[in-house]
């Protein structure tokens, strides 16, 4: 089991910059950020972009490993984010991993440019977004016609410090996103269905991942080569709301198949409010122990 965190991009840098050591110091095998231009019921709150926080991140830390939780089709082409995801692998020695999902139909990511960006098929748009991405990452001079996204003689020049490319961490839940990570992802992530309860998220989970073994058994891909994240920010109880929360997190993960887990750094108030000194006890007695 790896351990994971996210950081959410709302931090001048003076107060955001301890928080990505600390995360590497406590023992964190990786620390994430939101790829949004606003999140949900932060909208009207200090807010920076993904990519200058993580090529910030990149140089003030050495080890950890780094990452978009997760990249969002609503407002990026393949064709300069591949330019940025080559460059946050350069900054980080080779420690990013490129978290990509569908994007939202609805949300502010949508709303701020007037809906204009709504696609009438997120699942066609998701297809091309992450064929066109591997494309560019690992091909000099692409060409590409699709429903959504168009590249002509597109450069990649130096190419990624990881070969053949970045890994993609794709988030799926349908049948459809499911079959497209099984094609194309080094890892899956879920985030599970809305419960009430703790339980019912729980079984959404184990339903998910039954469900990511048949589009791996389609794809013929053994599974013990494509990791399994869980991020925990849609659970019915914060993750890291204490020790004993987040040690029965990381087992019942692992009952499930899950190699990584990923838990919301603990906020003041709102959205995953807590306690950062859980994260003291976390790194001294529960992150050792995993292996």
């Amino acid at each position: 089991m790896r351990a994971g965190i996210t950081i959410l991009p709302e931090y001048r840098w003076a107060e955001a910059k301890p928080r990505w050591q600390a995360a590497e110091a406590y023992g964190f095998d990786h620390a994430w950020t939101f790829d949004h231009l606003g999140w949900g019921p932060l909208v009207g709150s200090p807010w920076f972009g993904s990519v200058p926080t993580l090529s910030a991140a990149a140089q003030a830390t050495s080890r950890i490993g780094l990452g978009f939780m997760v990249a969002s089709p609503n407002f990026r082409h393949p064709v300069p984010f591949a330019r940025d995801v080559t460059a946050l692998d350069d900054l980080s020695d080779g420690r990013l991993t490129v978290g990509v999902g569908a994007g939202g139909v609805n949300g502010y990511d949508v709303d701020v440019f007037g809906g204009t960006t709504k696609a009438a098929s997120p699942s066609r748009r998701y297809k091309e977004f992450v064929e066109l991405l591997d494309a560019l990452l690992t091909t000099d001079g692409v060409d590409y016609s699709g429903e959504y996204y168009t590249a002509v003689d597109a450069r990649n020049a130096p190419g990624c410090v990881q070969r053949p490319r970045t890994p993609f961490v794709m988030a799926a839940n349908g049948p459809k996103a499911l079959a497209l990570t099984a094609r194309h992802g080094q890892g899956w992530v879920t985030i599970g269905t809305v419960h009430d309860t703790l339980e019912g998220w729980w079984k959404s989970l184990a339903e998910l991942s039954a469900r990511f073994d048949e589009a791996l058994a389609a794809e013929s891909r053994d599974p013990a080569t494509v990791r399994r994240f869980l991020q925990t920010d849609a659970a019915p109880v914060f993750s890291l709301s204490s020790v004993e929360v987040y040690r029965d997190f990381l087992g019942r993960a692992a009952e499930l198949g899950f190699t990584d887990v990923l838990a919301p750094w603990p906020r003041h108030e709102g959205p995953f409010a807590g306690d950062e000194a859980v994260l003291d006890t976390v790194a001294t007695d529960v992150l050792p122990t995993l292996s």
